[in-house]
């Protein structure tokens, strides 16, 4: 472990996170965590609330807000796991209609479903209109492009993207930009891009200044969590390199169900909580999937994310809440 201006970074084996830097980045998983990025660097602290993450933050709540949420599995029901992920989805949005600012949007990264069935879709489309706030942004999941390599998520999610299903927006002086690599899953497991998709992502960012701030948002991580278990993207690593010239930048993705953190250079990575089950620590089980948990413990596994994001001071304060 080193630190480079006061940042905490990790050592990693060329295959990915050691367990070693994984249990570090695992001691920041929390309730709240406020994470503040301030010219591409980034400070955190374990909090109990959001509304005590703006204090610490140094200012009143952001020019604007928005939600992450991840993996709802819609259809998924399995005893000793969740047999109500429709039921801690609704819980997820009534933790978002409950905060103290209502979110400009949110922003789902994957797995709406379980099987990519149109009732399952439906029945996801009916619970989100249930959010208040006035857009829902999403990119799928490998449970979303089942059978049919994504497309009746595109008809019915994706309207207006690019390819599988890429796009970018801009929100107050932020570039947003939507990525999917669970089409082309790889032998590994792992996610991957592709030659066309890179090619727009370099044409879209050529003409962006590089102190604009970047959002990265999708399905499995663009770093190497856990290779052995498909958690990264074979890719990743070009589209990152057409980030590097950006001071802020930060990529939220969904995938491995836990909250983790790492900071390259100017680069923030952040993993969020399912809000329908958990997932085992790298190396902590024979193979990835749903984890049977005690029904009264589920809840400390499951969650949303929330951002700000302070106009004029390029910061970015980033909080996990469980759905306790």
């Amino acid at each position: 472990m080193k630190t480079n201006k006061g940042t905490i970074l990790h050592d990693h084996n060329r295959d990915g996170l050691d367990r070693r830097g994984f249990l570090q980045c695992m001691a920041w998983a929390g309730t709240g965590m406020l994470w503040t990025v301030r010219g591409g660097l980034l400070g955190s602290a374990l909090l109990p609330s959001a509304a005590r993450a703006a204090d610490a933050a140094g200012t009143t709540r952001g020019s604007f807000s928005f939600v992450q949420i991840s993996d709802s599995h819609i259809g998924f029901n399995k005893e000793g796991i969740n047999t109500d992920v429709a039921g801690t989805l609704q819980e997820a949005i009534a933790r978002i209609n409950a905060l103290p600012e209502r979110p400009d949007f949110v922003l789902h990264t994957g797995d709406l479903t379980h099987l990519a069935s149109a009732d399952e879709f439906d029945t996801l489309d009916q619970l989100l209109k249930g959010v208040k706030t006035q857009q829902i942004f999403f990119v799928p999941g490998e449970h979303d492009v089942t059978g049919d390599d994504g497309k009746l998520y595109r008809e019915r999610f994706g309207k207006n993207s690019k390819g599988a299903g890429w796009y970018s927006f801009d929100h107050h002086g932020i570039h947003f930009v939507g990525l999917v690599n669970v089409v082309d899953i790889q032998q590994n497991g792992l996610g991957a891009l592709g030659r066309e998709q890179l090619a727009w992502l370099a044409d879209d960012l050529r003409d962006r200044s590089a102190e604009t701030p970047i959002v990265i948002f999708a399905h499995i991580p663009l770093w190497e969590v856990y290779p052995q278990w498909g958690w990264g993207t074979n890719d990743g690593a070009q589209a990152l390199a057409l980030l590097k010239r950006f001071g802020s930048v930060t990529v939220l993705n969904g995938h491995i169900h836990q909250t983790m953190k790492k900071v390259e250079g100017g680069v923030t990575f952040h993993t969020a909580r399912s809000t329908a089950f958990a997932q085992p620590l790298p190396g902590t089980a024979p193979k990835p999937g749903p984890m049977k948990i005690e029904s009264a413990k589920l809840r400390e596994h499951l969650g949303i994310t929330e951002v700000n994001y302070v106009e004029g001071t390029r910061s970015l304060a980033i909080v996990d809440s469980a759905l306790l």
